[in-house]
């Protein structure tokens, strides 16, 4: 294989792998209340999202828990 069709192999390898990245979503926090939602690919800043916007507030479903007290959990074990 010649230099030239190296480079080219190299050149077509090379964006699979930043294709490969997956999207994650980081929330941006001011005095506990989320400001902000930023969507990343590896360490690139895709865009912010609005957390009060539509897709906001799933994004923030999907990722945040409530304490739950489970009855089941909370009493004594008994002998």
């Amino acid at each position: 294989m010649s230099e030239s069709e190296s480079a080219i192999t190299d050149s077509q390898n090379a964006p699979a792998a930043t294709e490969t990245e997956e999207i994650t979503y980081q929330a941006v926090e001011k005095d506990g209340v989320v400001t902000a939602i930023w969507e990343m690919k590896g360490r690139k800043h895709l865009r912010t999202i609005d957390p009060r916007s539509r897709q906001g507030r799933e994004i923030l479903n999907l990722y945040t828990t409530e304490d739950v007290e489970h009855p089941a959990t909370s009493e004594p074990a008994t002998s």
